[in-house]
């Protein structure tokens, strides 16, 4: 058993195919298929049923996946564990991050990080999730930021929630609800943007979920416009708690509670290469990040 094949192996379990398990690898469809082959030959064991449109796990696939899992982690430690012998000293740390993380929650980050650590330069890409992916797979970035992200090559940790809230000003008119029915807040002004992101794919498909149309009076490009129109009155928007959290303890904004409709949960993780070992500075900034995560900094001020 060696690790591209459980690695392979978890990639084919997680995207149901060898084709999309080749794509998110970067290798060839039968680098894949022989992979797969190999471990089945070395355990004896068929690990997936392959009659239906979707390959699914067998019970040995089902009982091997956590073990899997584990390995991969357990490898990824080892690299870390000697990388982390040598000193920390200066260099330059890449980092890639979610449009909005790099302006709610990185400047705060960073200034704790730069004051740590004055000697490292720091690089910062923004970009959509998928771009973000994109950048830590391909080495350009050794630290991603972004949400609700999983990847087999990549190891994961979730920082804190960040929930998609229906957002108004606080003194609105004609006076809202703070409560109300979707089908409700389907006829209110709604204020959309940026039809690339995550942001603007949930909302529109909370509506298409329930059969409604909402009453798109503004489309903008950037959650920063959409709630600076929101404090003006002219609609309502659909806006990530990290966006807000410093208007909402003012009170400057508030959010509206969907009574009948699921809250758009999603989480703020950062990932790195499990392929590579962390550098030094990437280790004391993913660390400062977990710690900035955990006590709200961004909410600060």
């Amino acid at each position: 058993m060696e690790l591209d094949q459980v690695e392979t192996f978890l990639a084919v379990a997680t995207f149901g195919g060898f084709h999309r398990a080749a794509e998110a690898l970067r290798v060839s469809q039968p680098a894949v298929s022989a992979r797969i082959k190999a471990l089945e030959q070395s355990l004896g064991v068929p690990l997936f049923e392959r009659g239906g449109p979707e390959l699914a796990l067998s019970p040995a696939g089902r009982a091997l996946r956590p073990h899997a899992e584990q390995l991969l982690r357990a490898a990824a430690l080892a690299r870390q564990a000697v990388h982390e012998l040598r000193p920390l000293t200066g260099g330059a740390l890449q980092v890639a991050a979610g449009l909005s993380i790099c302006q709610y929650f990185l400047p705060d980050v960073l200034k704790h990080f730069q004051e740590k650590h004055p000697k490292i330069m720091v690089t910062v890409r923004s970009g959509h999730s998928k771009e973000v992916l994109e950048l830590v797979l391909s080495g350009e970035a050794e630290i991603g930021i972004a949400r609700s992200l999983h990847h087999p090559e990549l190891e994961t940790l979730s920082l804190r929630e960040d929930p998609l809230l229906l957002i108004r000003r606080a003194v609105q008119k004609p006076k809202l609800p703070r409560r109300a029915r979707l089908e409700e807040v389907a006829t209110w002004p709604l204020i959309f943007y940026d039809r690339n992101s995550s942001d603007w794919m949930l909302s529109q498909g909370m509506f298409r979920r329930y059969g409604l149309v909402p009453n798109v009076v503004l489309e903008v490009e950037a959650i920063e416009t959409a709630k600076k129109m929101v404090e003006r009155g002219l609609g309502l928007a659909f806006l990530p708690h990290l966006a807000v959290a410093r208007e909402l303890r003012r009170n400057t904004l508030m959010a509206v509670e969907i009574v009948d409709a699921e809250p758009e949960q999603r989480s703020i993780d950062a990932f790195h290469s499990r392929r590579r070992p962390l550098s030094q500075a990437a280790a004391a900034f993913l660390n400062l990040v977990r710690n900035a995560a955990g006590k709200g900094a961004y909410a600060a001020g």
